[in-house]
């Protein structure tokens, strides 16, 4: 995609540090976005399908054999857990819903669940359908799209130049060949990174720029959301600001893409998340993250719809596509089961439906390593002791 900066300028602007300049900035994103997408929305769900005991050493990731952090475990989830999830999600607003696991690759059994539970989510729900695997081939990327996963998600974590200090087990050309085996299957793409693990930013601007190469549909942009126990887990989080002031950057630079703030958002934005939006985002990802608790799915919407934005879920499985359905499109009418039901859990339980939100606090279970943990490929530390925040300033209002 053709950024709408250079290089050079998005260095310049990465060095604003009043409001009123990134005020500005922010405003020039808000015009970018609308050009490009009107008022559409592209509000998206996930599920730890499984979780736990990953043999990469990525520097942020609790999951990490290489972390000291107690690691979060579950087996592979049933197909039908899958779809209850997905009805949640679709019960909570979202448009998409993306079936994650741990690791780089999943065995055949484990990876013929998630096949089925793709099909169930297509066949039961009007939820388009995502999916993080891990490392695959042109060959399971082709059996993702016939089960009915439209997109699949690989992040790149960071620029090429920085990516060994974030892992050394994967590979960043590796995870280049992931996402072309996707593309080469027609399905579409989801490529990001995450924000503050170390980086410089130039290193930021030349992420962006990568990405822009790639071209993927949708970039999730994370903000690290410090883990104890790990090796980034020493790392304050991220002034709200410089957060806005970067996504307002991506969007400057990524102006077709579907920008999506997801992990971390919550523990470094605050209060700030609304102006975040206003910097470019089509989206979030709505309900809870991988192993951390997030935002309330209703508290989501109202963010979004305070800007005049449409958040309405997506009619007939995509047939009469907004801006943000690139493609992934099926045939069928809109189950009803959840339009009524949105905002009135209450009245869903009387009417006996049982609407169960994904929570890590509850639905996965901690284990502490019983054994040394293994030294870093890198040779870096495990961990790092934390750090004290230090207080941020009120938040402006968010005129439109």
């Amino acid at each position: 995609m053709a950024p709408l900066i250079t290089r050079e300028e998005a260095l310049r602007l990465g060095q604003l540090a009043t409001q009123e300049e990134i005020l500005a900035l922010v405003e020039r994103a808000w015009e970018a976005r609308q050009e490009q997408f009107g008022d559409s929305t592209d509000m998206c769900s996930l599920v730890n399908a499984k979780s736990g005991g990953c043999a990469e050493d990525c520097g942020f990731c609790a999951q990490s054999r290489f972390a000291e952090a107690e690691t979060p475990m579950h087996a592979m989830m049933e197909p039908e857990q899958m779809l209850e999830h997905a009805r949640a999600a679709e019960a909570a607003g979202a448009h998409r819903f993306c079936m994650v696991t741990q690791g780089q690759g999943l065995s055949n059994r484990d990876f013929e669940k998630l096949l089925e539970g793709a099909r169930l989510v297509t066949e039961h729900t009007n939820l388009k359908r995502c999916a993080s695997v891990g490392h695959i081939n042109p060959k399971r990327a082709k059996q993702l799209k016939a089960a009915g996963i439209n997109r699949v998600h690989h992040n790149v974590e960071t620029a090429r130049s920085y990516y060994p200090e974030v892992s050394t087990t994967v590979r960043y050309e590796g995870r280049i060949r992931t996402i072309d085996a996707v593309r080469e299957a027609g399905l579409e793409t989801c490529v990001g990174g995450i924000l503050n693990l170390g980086e410089s930013p130039e290193q930021r601007v030349e992420m962006a720029f990568e990405l822009a190469e790639i071209d993927p549909t949708s970039v999730p942009i994370n903000l690290l959301n410090p883990r104890p126990g790990t090796k980034f887990g020493d790392r304050d989080y991220m002034d709200p600001w410089e957060a806005i002031k970067w996504v307002a950057i991506f969007r400057l630079i990524l102006p077709s893409a579907l920008l999506r703030l997801c992990g971390g958002r919550a523990e470094n934005l605050r209060e700030w998340q609304g102006l975040a939006v206003k910097a470019g985002l089509n989206g979030v990802m709505m309900g809870n993250f991988l192993t951390t608790l997030n935002s309330d799915p209703a508290d989501d919407r109202a963010m979004f719809g305070e800007l005049g934005l449409n958040i309405a879920r997506h009619a007939d499985n995509g047939a009469n596509p907004r801006p943000d359905n690139r493609s992934g499109r099926l045939a069928g009418e809109t189950p009803d089961v959840v339009e009524q039901y949105l905002d009135t859990p209450e009245q869903a339980e009387e009417a006996g439906i049982t609407i169960r939100r994904w929570d890590p606090s509850t639905q996965l279970r901690y284990v502490a390593k019983d054994r040394q943990v293994p030294t870093r490929p890198d040779g870096a530390p495990n961990r790092w002791p934390e750090r004290e925040l230090e207080p941020t300033p009120s938040a402006p209002g968010l005129a439109v």
